[in-house]
């Protein structure tokens, strides 16, 4: 399988849905995946089977607020800095690139560095949706070392964070956002061939590809009936009389309609405009907005008391509340195992 002109945009319209309403600026990401693709031809999409065990596998993408991507422009030898300070740190080449997280703009940044590069991408990435955290991820929950990691810019000034906790990793590329400008290229987590088939989101990349174009059926349809304090959709047509709330931070956490759950993180709750057909983002969000609300289930790891733990409603401040039964179609992997059912 390849990414290429044709099927990028149906696999751009997937990481904005696995954004949840983050994830950054997928527009951006896009263009700039695009060009990388017409400059140096179809990246090829390899699966964790096929790669040799020794491989040294990078998983990249960027930190930053998504007003700092809307202004500034950004390089492209991001990628190339931080493949070169890898290789310098682990004394071997790197063989593939991996997504940080599908969801949102990191998505389609794996698909332009590795055509840059040169590289294949594993269908695989660190979340299966956006999660704020650099330490969110399941290479985390794997027991998989985030560093050394390396931080970098458009400029190739490079910082090298080393024998620190995922939590403590996350602390000190927010806290040096500042110096480099408010965004940043990052690699953690690392890992080699071997270690994707049970430390990684198996699928990933498939899985963008296939929602871009196939979309499950909402859980209501409307209109914003508020957007300030409160995010609340107001059911037309079919679902005309119900109102559900959405809970938001970085991106939409929950689903609520009379004080019960329809979806709540680590869910993916994705808004969808049901006049162009667009995803919209967290930031989006205005009165008047006509809408469908969708619920997809996430890797199977975050529904574990580890995950749950990670990045489950208490993590986001959500206390008393839980993520329903799996009554829509499910993520299509068997728990543990990222194989398909």
């Amino acid at each position: 399988m390849d990414i290429d002109t044709d099927t990028l945009p149906a696999f751009a319209r997937g990481c904005a849905v696995l954004g949840s309403g983050g994830g950054g600026v997928v527009a951006m990401a896009r263009a700039a995946a695009l060009q990388a693709v017409e400059d140096h031809g179809p990246v090829r999409v390899v699966q964790a089977g096929e790669l040799d065990p020794g491989l040294l596998v990078m998983p990249a993408g960027t930190a930053g607020a998504s007003a700092v991507m809307l202004e500034r422009v950004t390089g492209t030898e991001e990628p190339v800095y931080l493949r070169d300070k890898v290789e310098e740190l682990y004394g071997t080449r790197v063989g593939a690139l991996m997504a940080s997280e599908i969801g949102g703009a990191n998505g389609c940044m794996a698909v332009a560095w590795a055509a840059r590069l040169g590289l294949p991408l594993v269908d695989a990435d660190g979340m299966s949706r956006a999660f704020p955290g650099m330490n969110q991820t399941v290479m985390q929950l794997r027991g998989i070392s985030p560093t050394p990691a390396v931080v970098c810019d458009e400029r190739g000034r490079t910082l090298v964070i080393d024998r620190v906790t995922g939590r403590w990793l996350e602390r000190l590329v927010r806290s040096s956002l500042e110096a480099f400008g408010g965004q940043v290229a990052s690699t953690e987590y690392v890992l080699r061939g071997h270690q994707v088939a049970t430390a990684t989101a198996l699928g990933s990349v498939s899985r963008a590809l296939r929602l871009g174009t196939d979309l499950p059926a909402p859980l209501i349809t409307g209109k914003i009936a508020e957007a300030d304090d409160a995010i609340l959709v107001e059911g037309l047509g079919a679902d005309q009389g119900r109102l559900v709330r959405l809970e938001a931070g970085s991106e939409f956490l929950a689903v609520l309609e009379d004080g019960r759950p329809l979806a709540c993180v680590p869910d993916v709750i994705a808004l969808i405009d049901t006049r162009t057909g667009e995803v919209v983002q967290a930031e989006q969000v205005r009165y008047g907005l006509r809408v469908g609300v969708v619920r997809l289930l996430c890797d199977p790891i975050w529904y574990t008391p580890e995950g749950l733990r990670l990045a489950g409603p208490e993590a986001f401040g959500l206390t008393g509340l839980q993520s329903p039964p799996p009554s829509p179609p499910g993520f299509p992997c068997r728990a543990g195992t990222g194989e398909s059912s």
